[in-house]
């Protein structure tokens, strides 16, 4: 499909954007203020959170699969590698009846939650207060929301993967 909205080209790229040229990138700074607040937060929840980074990508993983964002699912399957996920886990992550430890499993829970209702059973919440301290979840129920929007936004503007 084309594009709903092109990325910029080359010539207009930011520092940032010639560092990592990712149409997510490229694409959503055609709106400059919305782009700079956006990068800030996403960055914020990608690099400065608090949960462990494999969890962290579990999520991001579950929520791509969910909303059917191919793009979502292509860069984080990388950052999912790195974050120690191994490839027989990337791709279990697509199956509901795959055998996760109990911990995974929440993640797991806690992003499918989200996705089909747009809350947390009470079941689902308690559990998550016995793994996770308050910030963290906080921090994870904003990071699923966070790429449920963000896949949304890809879908929309047809943000376009990026050569291989």
């Amino acid at each position: 499909m084309e594009p709903r909205v092109r990325p910029l080209p080359p010539e207009q790229w930011d520092d940032f954007q010639r560092d990592n040229p990712y149409n997510v990138f490229t694409t959503i700074a055609r709106h400059p203020k919305l782009y700079r607040a956006w990068l800030g937060f996403g960055g914020a929840l990608l690099y400065g959170g608090t949960l462990p980074a494999r969890e962290r990508e579990l999520a991001i993983l579950r929520t791509a699969h969910r909303h059917g964002s191919a793009y979502e699912w292509a860069h984080h399957t990388r950052i999912g590698r790195e974050a120690g996920l191994t490839d027989q886990e990337i791709d279990a992550v697509r199956r509901d009846d795959a055998d996760w430890p109990p911990g995974d499993r929440l993640v797991l829970r806690a992003a499918d939650e989200l996705h089909a209702d747009g809350d947390l059973s009470d079941a689902t919440w308690a559990a998550l207060c016995e793994r996770y301290d308050e910030a963290e979840r906080i921090e994870l129920v904003m990071l699923i929301a966070h790429y449920g929007m963000l896949a949304v936004v890809l879908t929309t503007l047809r943000v376009p993967l990026e050569d291989a």
